[in-house]
């Protein structure tokens, strides 16, 4: 039995896929259902770095609003009450999302992700294929 379902959502369309089936089956299970994306670069690091500036954190921010706003809205839309978000820092997504997940006691992680394979894989990483592997509980990945 599902009991907290966690979302990590990054705004993209496989993202967007994930947070619909994330919310159907917060529904489904009458569990709380709570949106999470990472946040890569802080201020403190963008602070040492000749390339970032408060108008890109800044910009980073409101990208990030507007992802878990998103987000939250399919939520309501689809009668889903109790949505909670937050984000997280850490250089390594992946990783992140398991660690958050396990410090803050969610059962479930659902999440979305491109599928891809071979040498596109090898190159870019896969973000799914790090929380799978970190994660303490099941993990649903949707294409």
């Amino acid at each position: 039995m599902l009991t907290r379902i966690l979302c990590a959502t990054d705004g993209s369309r496989v993202s967007e896929r994930a947070v619909a089936f994330a919310v159907e089956l917060a529904k489904r299970c009458k569990a709380p259902l709570t949106f999470l994306t990472v946040i890569t670069v802080s201020a403190e690091t963008a602070a040492r770095s000749p390339f970032w500036d408060t108008n890109l954190l800044d910009a980073g921010a409101a990208q990030t609003r507007h992802e878990l706003a998103a987000a939250a809205r399919l939520a309501s839309e689809s009668g889903l009450a109790g949505v909670d978000y937050a984000t997280v820092q850490g250089r390594h997504i992946g990783k992140a999302i398991a660690y958050y997940a396990h410090e803050h006691g969610y059962d479930h992680i659902v999440m979305g992700s491109h599928g891809a394979t071979g040498i596109e894989r090898l190159m870019l990483g896969s973000v799914a294929s790090d929380v799978v592997a970190a994660a303490h509980c099941p993990v649903t990945v949707v294409r």
